[in-house]
């Protein structure tokens, strides 16, 4: 309390606290008269609130304030209320009180007198307190504790400063949670990197306040997947989300079955649609769903996610009737879906929608700092999983941190690569103990998968359409001997005019031994093994003649 600034008591008037007649009054506690009976709290002014069905007592206890406390100013403050226990007239009554009023910070000291009042009036006091619209502290009295209370009528008071930072105790706790949050985000996983610290930190906030989409965007291998499951958990820990967690590889969902898959079918809307089916949307009512790759979703799909997002109901196949699921979206890709939009392959719209919270996740070589405690935490979570002990002995340890730190780790498919590296480790470790040995056949494994075409030690010729149809890591995935088998197909797909003549091509010799070919389907299925179609494979290149 400030010696230098007047101090203002607000509080409503105790209509049995404050009740008292006669020459005994004045040994009785009275919370309200009784804040003007202390000698080191010096009350300026008192705006005392009262309904006018009690103005009665409401001056009897202002003439025995004055009496006590000549240099208060009491202010009688009438507040009609009908209900003083329903919470939004009560509520609305003080909101509008407080807003009209004409608060000076800098020149008075405010406090509201929490005692007094129903326990209605009290919650609405800290809300409008918590909410800032009123810039003062709780004052908080209490009858005296000694046997003899007649001896001192005044009771006591205490001052408490809903500004909890200016607790150091409080304070410390909630920043002890928060890192107890962070930490679960990060699976335990002591990360260094400042700047995927900051981003995890920024996620927490909007993963406990929000539930608006969320957008994970970064590479393959970057954790978008983990991290979703994370923030699910988080959620149903802080609020309470009741569904499960759903998720989807979009990049796996194709034609009729991608619509089956999101949004549910009923039976006889198409052929093999046997039964209803409620769809992966439906599934997450209540909880939270992940679409990884939301990139590859089609047109028609991207149209029906914007409504489910929207107003949370879509149409399943074959059906007049809309679903409603209310779900909670996290959305996860590798490709820059602006650039997409300007491509025409991904709505507009619906980027809007889905990217109000954005958070884009680096590659492990752009956090080279954690891949120490990410390896402790592979390793660790292995042994769990095999329920076998499996250390590095130092030097081993040493050995391979210094190469994944090193410009010559590329880390191209990120913690994927990490994993399969411990996997491999582990389960080639004498007796459970990595060795320099087991390390450097390690880091062979690792360098030739990140062989490039066209690099030294590289058993396949340069692929030149490849790279721009799968991107340069997903043909890293692909063995040599593959890749010189697809471009070869990819090829004669751009030279011939369809599908089915692309599959006369290719299949020239197998085709005369069976009874009843069907070139177009081989071709089909083979290009789906990779993700592709003939509409990506052939262009605008292929021949119109």
């Amino acid at each position: 309390m400030s010696a230098h600034r007047p101090t203002v008591v607000i509080g409503f008037i105790g209509v049995q606290l404050d009740r008292a007649r006669g020459p005994e009054r004045w040994s009785r506690w009275r919370p309200t008269v009784g804040l003007c009976q202390h000698e080191d709290l010096l009350v300026s002014r008192f705006e005392l609130i009262f309904d006018p069905r009690h103005e009665p007592l409401a001056r009897e206890v202002m003439a025995d304030m004055r009496t006590c406390s000549p240099e208060t100013q009491v202010n009688l403050v009438p507040m009609p209320v009908r209900d003083p226990w329903d919470f939004q007239e009560v509520y609305e009554a003080l909101y509008d009180w407080v807003r009209a009023y004409p608060f000076d910070a800098e020149a008075e000291d405010y406090l509201i007198h929490l005692t007094t009042g129903t326990h209605v009036a009290q919650i609405c006091w800290y809300l409008l307190n918590e909410a800032r619209y009123l810039p003062a502290r709780i004052l908080q009295s209490s009858p005296p504790r000694g046997t003899n209370r007649g001896d001192t009528p005044a009771g006591e008071y205490s001052i408490i400063d809903l500004d909890l930072s200016k607790y150091d105790r409080i304070a410390t706790r909630f920043a002890q949670e928060q890192e107890q949050t962070l930490d679960f985000l990060k699976s335990g996983i002591a990360t260094r990197n400042p700047a995927f610290n900051r981003l995890i930190g920024q996620i927490e906030q909007v993963a406990v306040n929000s539930s608006h989409p969320m957008l994970l965007t970064g590479p393959t291998g970057a954790g978008k997947s983990l991290l979703a499951s994370r923030i699910y958990e988080l959620r149903q820990q802080r609020s309470g989300l009741a569904g499960r967690f759903v998720e989807v590889n979009c990049a796996t969902l194709r034609g009729d079955q991608a619509m089956s898959a999101l949004f549910g079918h009923r039976k006889g809307s198409f052929t093999g649609a046997q039964t209803d089916r409620p769809g992966l949307l439906k599934e997450a009512d209540k909880g939270l769903i992940f679409l990884d790759e939301i990139g590859e979703l089609g047109a028609d799909e991207q149209a029906m996610l914007l409504r489910a997002v929207e107003d949370k109901t879509f149409l399943p196949l074959g059906s007049d009737k809309p679903v409603r699921s209310d779900f909670q979206l996290i959305a996860g890709t590798n490709r820059d879906l602006r650039a997409e939009v300007v491509r025409g392959t991904f709505r507009e719209d619906l980027l809007a929608r889905i990217n109000l919270w954005t958070f884009a996740l680096p590659g492990l070589a752009e956090r080279r700092e954690d891949i120490g405690p990410n390896l402790d935490y592979e390793l660790e979570r292995l042994s769990r999983g095999q329920r076998k002990q499996v250390r590095f002995n130092k030097e081993a340890r040493d050995r391979f941190l210094k190469f994944a730190l090193s410009a010559e780790a590329r880390w191209s498919a990120n913690f994927r690569d990490l994993n399969a590296a411990v996997t491999r480790l582990a389960t080639l470790a004498p007796r459970g103990r990595i060795t320099e040995e087991c390390v450097e056949a390690e880091i062979g494994r690792l360098k030739d998968a990140w062989l490039r075409p066209g690099e030294e030690g590289e058993t396949t010729v340069p692929c030149k359409l490849l790279p721009s149809l799968l991107g340069e890591e997903a043909c890293a995935e692909i063995d040599p001997f593959d890749l010189v088998q697809l471009e070869h197909v990819v090829q004669v797909c751009r030279d011939s005019v369809s599908l089915s003549d692309a599959g006369r091509k290719l299949f020239t010799v197998s085709r005369k031994s069976k009874a009843k070919s069907n070139d177009a389907d081989r071709l089909k299925k083979y290009l789906a093994r990779f993700e592709l179609s003939w509409a990506r494979c052939a262009g605008d290149t292929r021949r119109k003649t």
